[in-house]
């Protein structure tokens, strides 16, 4: 892993500046050569090894995904050229095929549909607005703490997608291919261990693609 990577941030809306902490330190940590960047134009979108979608409100990020000039479109492009992409939270939900929410049912939102999932949006009631709970997620271990706020699930996969974690029988990170759900935040839990699991989806990624 000598190449640089170039890793960008959706800067739309949500916690853009903790993503780029938690992935900065996680190249630092791996002896990777790379840069974390903010992107929120079509052609920024178009220049990067991998994107990560952060938390925030789904319906405001899909909102300005539709409404911003081109991003729309460079989002479905580098989707359909396999970019890696991680969506965490909020961001899962904007990169789901279906989602409703357990309180007000079908909501119309833009959604990319790049992960065969389908999502309950703030599934984990009120009770559990906000938790933390440590959590086995596979290929990293039983002791990674998942920060849950207003937190969707997983009620359904398909069967490309691989189940990478649950908590209280709940589907809380998943994969398909280049792309990476979590229902929690990893960005603010201080262990960079997801975004190294993503950096290294992106450079096998790059290598295989010659990038």
């Amino acid at each position: 892993m000598n190449d640089q990577l170039l890793i960008g941030v959706l800067g739309l809306q949500g916690d853009i500046e903790e993503n780029i902490k938690a992935a900065t330190n996680a190249l630092a940590e791996m002896n990777q050569i790379g840069k974390v960047i903010s992107v929120r134009y079509p052609e920024e979108i178009m220049k990067i090894d991998g994107l990560i979608i952060p938390g925030g409100e789904s319906t405001v990020m899909g909102l300005l995904i539709a409404i911003k000039t081109g991003l729309l479109d460079s989002l479905s492009q580098v989707l359909q050229k396999g970019l890696p992409i991680m969506g965490t939270c909020a961001g899962m939900i904007v990169l789901a095929k279906k989602s409703y929410d357990r309180v007000v049912g079908n909501k119309k939102q833009l959604l990319l549909g790049a992960l065969d999932i389908e999502i309950e949006r703030n599934s984990f009631g009120r009770q559990f607005d906000s938790f933390e709970s440590n959590i086995d997620i596979s290929g990293i271990g039983n002791d990674f703490r998942g920060i849950f706020i207003r937190a969707p699930s997983v009620i359904s996969v398909g069967p490309q997608v691989q189940i990478l974690s649950k908590f209280d029988e709940k589907i809380v990170a998943v994969q398909q291919e280049n792309i990476i759900g979590t229902s929690f935040h990893p960005e603010l839990s201080g262990d960079n261990r997801m975004h190294k699991l993503f950096i290294e989806s992106i450079a096998k990624w790059k290598k295989a693609n010659n990038h």
